[in-house]
């Protein structure tokens, strides 16, 4: 069929968010996920403690974790939000995939990060089923993530470190890159001056105990949304979920 100007449309139809939160261990990033609405549990690590929230068996293959998808996908039910914890534990399962149908002995064997680009097939057809669930099912989708601190070598400053996916960076580019929201985890934390004698001062950090979400980039970490968030949220589903527009 010709493409015309006829078949133009204006969307007004908000498909279900893919949302990533990654953060430092132990902040919360799992609770947050199991308040959100008739959450379901893709576990790829044992991460959900005595937290109540319905969840397949610990997947313990990549081939495990898509027939999880695909029963969600194909079985009736009432759940309304996908949570899969962690990404950072699915990638060795997705490595280990990739060199099984490639007859590998490790993702590094192919040399030249040939391993790490075909991995990123088994990415994508983890992705394909994420967005079939979002588009078919109209499941939100919540993915976490631990977090990592590398050096970013910026074309305009000097480097700087700062706090990023705990993922390949080629995985973690995709990921990113498909995801409507990207979300830091951490406390917050402020940093004062005190004097130490001698005309000499120190930073010193002091913490609230306070967790917050960013959902911006700064310097220091990697963040992004399409729905002109709050800059900062409290690390809470009722608060994110009050700031998002609504997709039913």
């Amino acid at each position: 069929m010709a493409i015309s100007l006829a078949s133009l449309k204006t969307s007004t139809h908000l498909t279900p968010p893919a949302v990533i939160v990654h953060g430092v261990a132990g902040v919360g990033k799992t609770t947050f996920a199991a308040d959100s609405d008739k959450a379901v549990a893709v576990c790829t690590e044992d991460g959900l403690g005595m937290l109540k929230i319905p969840h397949f068996p610990l997947a313990r293959s990549f081939e495990e974790v898509i027939e999880a998808l695909a029963a969600l996908h194909s079985e009736p039910h009432e759940h309304r939000t996908l949570v899969v914890d962690s990404l950072d534990w699915l990638e060795p399962l997705v490595w280990q995939h990739a060199c099984k149908i490639n007859n590998w002995s490790t993702i590094e064997e192919p040399g030249y990060g040939k391993g790490y680009i075909a991995a990123l097939d088994l990415w994508r057809q983890y992705l394909d089923w994420i967005n079939a669930l979002r588009e078919d099912r109209r499941m939100m989708v919540v993915q976490l993530a631990h977090t990592d601190i590398k050096r970013f070598d910026s074309p305009e400053h000097e480097p700087y470190d700062r706090y990023v996916i705990k993922l390949h960076a080629r995985a973690a580019a995709l990921l990113q890159e498909h995801a409507d929201v990207v979300m830091f985890a951490n406390y917050r934390i402020s940093t004062v001056k005190a004097d130490v004698g001698f005309n000499k001062k120190v930073t010193r950090a002091l913490g609230s105990g306070e967790r917050v979400l960013y959902t911006a980039e700064r310097p220091a970490f990697l963040a992004k949304n399409r729905y002109g968030l709050p800059d900062v949220l409290p690390l809470d589903w009722d608060a994110f979920a009050a700031a998002m527009p609504k997709f039913d």
